[in-house]
């Protein structure tokens, strides 16, 4: 019997050290790619997560964490909400696969850019429960309350995703141009009212969702709140947030096309004034599904953009 050399034999630790050494030492363009996507995909998770409880389908997988007791995947017989639960639940699989993919792509960057991969960790370490959640809301058979809080784990990884993709392109954070001119004291109060009023909104949302007729499911249960209160309650940081984005629009107007903070108002005061229109539209029309979904969606956008405007006004420029 031919032995082998034991110079042949690589050790683990140079095994490991060489895969280390294949991985990038500076912000990468697929790394940035990688914070797009995983923002991208906690919106749409959001949406799948909307059409989920607008088509009757929260217990199209009545189980958890198989979609029944013998299949972990849908199977033909639960029909087209077996096939939308179970799609939701794989999206949840494939922005942990992104965020994993972020996190070691990072490793080599762990002491040097702390805060990118600790939004990675957390990002990662958020999805698992995310999962679990889900799974709770689908024994519990769809608890508004656990709903909701199922929702708003979504909404932080919204956040996190678009703090992740400001570091990576170097607009904010370590990597932000040094010199980058800080904005005044009010810009930088102002943009902290709006993310606050922002995050409200929707927090206070998940009351109105919870309270209204699309549960998920013929036999689940609502939130014993009077509809039209909670309504009001909801649009009182929304009032605000437009009155504030308003005012930080025409404050930083006179910095021109070029100017990214100018941007990021423009963008926060469309988002509040076209998600406004569509939560009045649903309001007095019914509230039908398909408004409903177009909310949600403007959920995600408002939340990503009110993230943006404090995270430029208070992590940029010295």
């Amino acid at each position: 019997m031919e032995l082998k050399d034991v110079n042949d034999v690589t050790p683990p630790t140079t095994a490991k050290r060489s895969f280390a050494d294949r991985l990038p030492t500076s912000i990468t363009p697929a790394l940035r790619r990688l914070s797009i996507a995983s923002l991208v995909g906690q919106g749409v998770l959001i949406v799948s997560g909307g059409v989920v409880r607008l088509t009757g389908s929260g217990l199209g997988c009545p189980t958890w964490p198989k979609c029944t007791a013998e299949s972990i995947t849908n199977t033909p017989a639960m029909g087209i909400h077996g096939v939308i639960e179970f799609g939701n639940r794989t999206l949840t699989f494939l922005l942990a696969a992104i965020a994993l993919a972020m996190l070691v792509m990072l490793w080599n960057l762990r002491k040097e850019r702390k805060d990118l991969f600790w939004l990675a960790f957390g990002l990662l370490a958020s999805i698992p429960a995310q999962a679990v959640l889900g799974g709770i809301t689908v024994l519990s058979g769809l608890n508004p309350y656990v709903v909701s809080l199922h929702f708003l784990v979504s909404a932080a990884l919204v956040v996190v995703s678009m703090l992740l993709v400001n570091r990576t392109y170097g607009r904010t954070g370590m990597s932000a141009p040094s010199d980058a001119e800080r904005p005044r004291p009010l810009i930088r109060r102002l943009s902290v009212v709006a993310a606050i009023a922002t995050y409200l909104a929707v927090i206070l949302g998940t009351l109105v969702t919870g309270a209204g007729p699309h549960s998920g499911d013929s036999s689940s249960p609502r939130i014993e709140l009077d509809g039209y209160l909670v309504t009001r309650i909801h649009v009182v940081p929304v009032y605000v947030l437009v009155a504030v984005s308003l005012l930080l629009l025409v404050l930083l107007w006179r910095r021109g096309k070029g100017d990214i903070l100018r941007q990021a108002a423009i963008l926060l005061f469309l988002g509040v004034l076209l998600q406004g229109f569509i939560g009045y539209w649903q309001y007095f029309t019914g509230i039908p599904a398909l408004l409903v979904g177009f909310h949600m969606l403007g959920s995600s956008v408002m939340l990503a953009a009110g993230t943006n405007i404090v995270d430029l006004a208070l992590r940029r420029g010295k």
